[in-house]
């Protein structure tokens, strides 16, 4: 079965734009490199979304072979200091895709690993896995290029995933192909094979799009345990948790301050830690509403003095290089920060209204009100959900953005500057939330361009 989608582009669009429907593999080789610049440009393509129950089982069966769990679960030492953190109410993951870094580091007190989609591209680069690719490859030579390769990159990370929750016994976040963003079957479809894969280890993260919330809220239905990720606000993740009814929802904290420090509007201290504090009670309250146990996780962690600052948070997910710094720069003299409010420092010539920062920490009667609109009438598309959140006053939650925009955020990366969305920003038609879900989602992308193309190349020799 062949699913039409929108490109990743248009998932920060906000706009259906005519589609053109070229494949890169149709040309050379030599002409790869051009292909992929100009898929960037457009914002549509298609997505070809193998159905079979051949290839389903095919590509399960190359995603596990050799890979068997151990006998006995694997013990680990405990670690004193990890258990006052531990006590304080917060769950302990490591974000990385590197087995040895996390051997290195792991204890009984952590209990699971994120994986995203530049930490995967990161070890596939290495080369650890083009065995697998180019036995993939044959296998499924009968299907479209542009399907094998999804497939692949399926299998890939899959099969990571299972060597990580073998090795530790821990659940792992594996994460969807950055084309289904947008793509609401595709993303259910793709989801529930991870899941059969591995019910009890695997968690399916999903962008936090219009699609992903209404994909995530059928697969929650499911039982499927889905991690929505690229959250930025209490706002964000309070629809989230009560519409979707997610297993955990995200605050890319780190990348907050960054962006603050970055454009010069402030120091950038405690703004990431103040909006998670904020999500952690929007959803506390958004469970009540869904019914859910929808967990808070504290994401992009840059240093250690944040795991202190968010210490009671449902969860915590540490860079390598911050759970190594960590026992070395804290005292270990944990206590719950659930209750704190930080103060955000602006540099006196910034007015708040400016930048609308408060649209990080505060639940507007707009925001509660749209919530519970698409509660009680459940949106069926992508173009539906994002049309009621224009009509309910909040154009700046999924905003439109330009061909040139568009282009900005791709070329600007993760933490795009301040100066060329500030009147977007002041005027409320843009927030800084949605900014930084929109660079993410297009950071994420290039990295599984690179991937893809990893996967191409290797195939071919």
């Amino acid at each position: 079965m062949q699913y039409s989608m929108q490109h990743f582009n248009d998932v920060i669009a906000g706009t259906r734009i005519a589609s053109f429907h070229v494949s890169i593999w149709q040309i050379g080789r030599r002409n790869r490199q051009k292909r992929q610049e100009a898929k960037m440009e457009r914002p549509t393509e298609t997505t070809i979304i193998p159905t079979d129950s051949n290839t389903k089982q095919l590509a399960a069966s190359l995603a596990t072979e050799g890979i068997e769990p151990p006998p006995n679960p694997p013990a680990f030492s405990s670690s004193p200091f990890w258990a006052g953190l531990k006590a304080t109410g917060s769950e302990l993951w490591l974000d990385t895709g590197d087995i040895e870094a996390a051997q290195e580091l792991w204890t009984r007190e952590f209990s699971a690993i994120t994986v995203n989609n530049t930490l995967l591209n990161t070890e596939i680069q290495k080369g650890t896995y083009d065995d697998i690719i180019r036995k993939a490859g044959k296998k499924l030579s009968y299907l479209e290029p542009q399907a094998r390769v999804m497939e692949i990159a399926f299998i890939l990370n899959a099969r990571h995933g299972l060597k990580l929750a073998y090795r530790f016994g821990a659940s792992v976040s594996v994460e969807l192909h950055t084309s289904l963003a947008d793509d609401i079957e595709g993303t259910i479809e793709y989801a529930q094979r991870f899941h059969e894969l591995c019910p009890n280890h695997f968690y399916v993260k999903i962008p936090l799009t219009p699609a992903g919330l209404i994909a995530g809220r059928r697969l929650a239905e499911r039982a499927i345990p889905i991690n929505l990720t690229l959250g930025f606000s209490a706002r964000h993740n309070y629809i989230a948790t009560a519409f979707a009814g997610p297993s955990y929802v995200n605050v890319f904290l780190g990348r907050l301050n960054a962006f603050i420090a970055g454009a010069r509007l402030g120091n950038g201290e405690l703004v990431g830690e103040r909006s998670t504090l904020a999500s952690q009670k929007a959803v506390n309250e958004a469970r009540e509403i869904r019914g859910t146990t929808t967990r808070q996780i504290a994401a992009s962690l840059r240093n250690p003095p944040q795991v202190a600052a968010l210490a009671g948070i449902d969860v915590h997910t540490m860079p390598v290089k911050v759970a190594r710094a960590a026992p070395e720069d804290l005292d270990g003299w944990w206590e719950s920060c659930l209750d704190k409010e930080y103060t955000v420092e602006l540099h006196p010539e910034i007015e708040p209204a400016e930048i609308r920062i408060e649209k990080l920490w505060d639940l507007s009667k707009q925001i509660r009100d749209f919530t519970q609109s698409i509660i009680n009438g459940i949106p069926s598309t992508s173009e539906e959900f994002r049309e009621r959140a224009h009509a309910g006053g909040l154009a700046d939650l999924f905003p439109s953005l330009s061909d040139q925009e568009r282009q900005w955020i791709r070329q600007d990366g993760k933490v795009p500057g301040h100066d060329k969305w500030a009147t977007r920003i002041e005027r409320g038609d843009l927030a800084i939330d949605s900014l930084l879900n929109a660079a993410g989602l297009a950071a994420f992308h290039v990295d599984q361009q690179a991937l893809d193309q990893r996967i191409e190349a290797v195939m071919e020799k």
